[in-house]
């Protein structure tokens, strides 16, 4: 009951963060009636942004408002409590964003451009899921650390992702992750147990905690391979359990020397108290 009671106060603290004067803004945003892609409508493009070759322009091509979100908020799919349609409704999103904005400040954009035209209110709270904590197995991790590089990273090919041949896509440097039917495949180049860790929960669907005490940054790529009928749904990056996330566990150990255990915990999530279905006119 006590954390109940603290639940109005926070979602007006996360209103009244945004209605202060002045905000951090879009030069010009525009939400549009989705135009859907690919064969059956189901394809998303996202791009540009801070850290991206076009920091200047943000777009969300068909997107479901749940990646304008979890972007905003820097959250994995689990991590939301709220509405199924986020999931499913889309819209196109672009936006003009200001010479040299930072991306925590993009995310504060993207928030107010939720607020604004959606009429979001939310709140943070604990929510009790399974969680998984990630450890190095008996005999030790199976790769290096990273050695200084100069190399720049290559470009992302474009068209359909090449696979080797055993099956799995082939990911140039600058391309961590990719999934095709009955195989997939992560790519580490100088990243941290962090980054890997964040990797993980996405792909599991719960949250990961780093208990491996490895605390530089690796080179590794790990490959692992599933039933077809297992491969992700459109738009989604996740497969089904049934085959894929315990072949991704038994890679990771048999190819990295590391082990995941189940276990249960809470995680922090955003509750979303509103969100518009329609939003605002531009």
């Amino acid at each position: 009951m006590r954390g109940i009671g603290l639940f109005p106060p926070i979602a007006l603290i996360c209103l009244a963060a945004h209605g202060q004067t002045p905000k951090p803004a879009f030069e010009v945003a525009s939400i549009k009636p989705a135009t859907p892609l690919g064969p059956l409508g189901m394809r998303a493009n996202r791009k540009g942004g801070p850290g991206t070759g076009d920091p200047g322009t943000y777009t969300c091509e068909n997107c479901p408002v749940m990646w304008v979100l979890s972007e905003a908020y820097d959250l994995q799919p689990f991590e939301y409590v709220g509405p199924d349609w986020l999931q499913n409704v889309r819209f196109d999103f672009t936006a003009k964003v200001p010479a040299g904005t930072s991306k925590d400040f993009f995310r504060e954009m993207l928030q107010n451009l939720l607020v604004d035209r959606f009429q979001l209110v939310c709140h943070r709270e604990k929510k009790a899921m399974q969680v998984y904590q990630l450890s190095v197995a008996r005999n030790g991790p199976k790769f290096k650390e990273s050695s200084p590089k100069d190399e720049p990273a290559e470009d992302k090919p474009p068209g359909k992702m090449q696979r080797d041949g055993e099956g799995f896509p082939i990911l140039p440097k600058g391309t961590t992750m990719a999934v095709v039917p009955g195989h997939a495949r992560i790519r580490s180049d100088n990243q941290t147990m962090a980054w890997f860790v964040k990797m993980l929960a996405g792909q599991l669907g719960s949250p990961v905690t780093d208990a491996t005490g490895l605390s530089a940054k690796y080179d590794f790529v790990l490959s692992w391979s599933f039933e077809e009928g297992g491969q992700p749904a459109a738009g989604s990056p996740v497969a089904p359990v049934d085959t894929y996330h315990p072949a991704l566990i038994n890679a990771m150990q048999s190819q990295l020397g590391l082990k995941l255990e189940q276990k249960k915990g809470q995680a922090d999530v955003l509750a979303i108290d509103h969100i518009d279905k329609t939003p605002r006119e531009n």
